[in-house]
């Protein structure tokens, strides 16, 4: 089979190359010259753990290939994959289709006979629609199906999530469109993956769903955690307590600054905002996306409150910038507005970060980047953690307490034991747990 993916963002370019593994022939388009030939020299546009050897296998087997040419990649295609962005929208939270709409325009002029357009981008409720009722426009005569096939890849882990998934969800309304994605899904149907076939809207709006019923749940437990650090409980025996109950499940149980990245704060605005033009307020989710808007912004309150109410002229020594661990991706990360609220009330803040420093550089101005973990924390006078790098579990706390102006930590991600922390010395302020001060030893009469 003979498949064209449009964009080659974080979902086409893991999605084509992907596929490619599964033995489909791929294209991966993208109108950026500058990235098509990084591509061609397996320089990755994205960190994602292991992307770069599965491009470079597939590449060298002769299934994968990357052009700025849509016309001539479309062009004998079985299926033709839009992957393109859809932000959201200045002004009124709305998905931007307008990527979506141009890619279909291009595509219906490129088309030669049966082809199935797959819309792969996260689109709200009615968008594959209007994308066949524009190929229609253009091509009266084109022969072809739009499908939906959302995806549900986790950045940092996104290869396995597409080769090992839970389950394939495919909106397609003709055999035909179905026996094409059957063929490009094969591979899992051999290991028994869930494929779950329904209609194009429904099938939209269940990527929506998942994503809003994901983001509920960090916010549920941040919201408990709050409570936990009122009332003196433990937020974590608070979550495996309540996960341990099968109805519910613990994972997306872990508190933490607020959830960001490039899914969950525009899917849960857009769908909001769909709700809302259909006549069917999704409360809930409304909550959610204001109470996580907060919720970072109270993040450097708590810093601020941990320095004993002010940070002026004080430095702040900030383990992690990106959204989550395994990605260089800054998009809502919450190190975006706790820094700038920490600068406003007079702090110099020092960061370090493995893989987002180059794109943190665009977007943090006045911050002074630092080339290592201990390279922060010199003469500062806190050490806060806001992105749970595995290399930061296991500092060397001897040396971080002897570079540090005060043996005082802020951990945003619960990475620490608080009794540890107390027993080396430090004055420990986490998420939904008691804070805790140095332990102090009893003099031996």
């Amino acid at each position: 089979m003979r498949v064209a993916m449009i964009g080659t963002g974080y979902v086409g370019l893991v999605s084509g190359a992907c596929f490619s593994e599964f033995g489909v022939d791929v294209v991966c388009v993208d109108k950026d010259v500058r990235k098509i030939e990084g591509l061609r020299q397996n320089r990755m546009p994205i960190f994602e753990p292991g992307l770069d050897q599965l491009v470079a296998d597939n590449v060298k087997a002769g299934r994968l290939c990357f052009s700025t040419d849509l016309a001539e990649s479309v062009a004998g295609a079985d299926a033709v994959f839009i992957a393109v962005g859809t932000p959201s929208r200045r002004g009124d939270g709305h998905a931007d289709l307008s990527f979506v709409y141009a890619a279909a325009e291009e595509i219906a002029k490129a088309m030669t006979g049966y082809t199935v357009v797959v819309t792969k981008s996260t689109v709200p409720v009615g968008t594959g629609r209007e994308v066949a009722r524009i190929i229609r426009k253009v091509r009266p005569d084109a022969r072809f199906d739009v499908v939906s096939n959302p995806e549900f890849l986790r950045e940092g882990s996104a290869i396995n999530d597409f080769m090992r998934p839970d389950r394939v969800v495919i909106g397609a309304e003709t055999d035909a469109a179905r026996q094409i994605m059957k063929q490009l899904y094969r591979v899992l149907y051999l290991i028994e993956t869930p494929i779950v076939f329904t209609s194009l809207e429904t099938s939209e709006l269940i990527k929506y769903a998942a994503n809003t019923f994901l983001a509920t749940k960090i916010t549920f437990i941040n919201e408990i955690a709050d409570l936990c650090e009122a009332v003196g409980a433990d937020v974590h025996d608070v979550a495996r307590g309540v996960g341990l109950d099968g109805r519910i499940g613990k994972k997306f149980l872990h508190p933490g600054p607020g959830y960001g990245g490039s899914c969950f704060p525009k899917d849960t605005l857009a769908l909001v905002r769909t709700a809302r033009d259909y006549g069917a307020p999704l409360r809930i989710i409304e909550a959610v996306v204001a109470v996580n808007d907060e919720r970072k912004r109270r993040m450097a309150d708590k810093i601020v409150d941990a320095c004993g109410g002010s940070v002026q002229g004080k430095i702040v020594a900030m383990l992690g910038l990106t959204f989550k661990p395994n990605t260089d991706d800054m998009r809502d990360s919450p190190s975006l507005e706790i820094i700038p609220a920490l600068q406003a009330k007079g702090a110099l803040v020092r960061a370090y970060d493995p893989e987002g420093m180059e794109e943190a550089r665009h977007l943090l101005p006045g911050v002074e980047f630092c080339q290592s973990a201990y390279d922060t924390m010199a003469g500062a006078d806190v050490l806060t953690v806001v992105t749970e790098w595995n290399e930061f579990r296991a500092l060397d706390m001897v040396r971080v307490k002897s570079l540090l102006k005060a043996p005082l930590v802020v951990d945003l991600r619960n990475i620490y034991s608080p009794e540890d922390m107390a027993a080396q010395g430090f004055s420990y302020r986490s998420i939904g747990r008691p804070a805790v001060d140095p332990v102090v030893a009893e003099a031996v009469v």
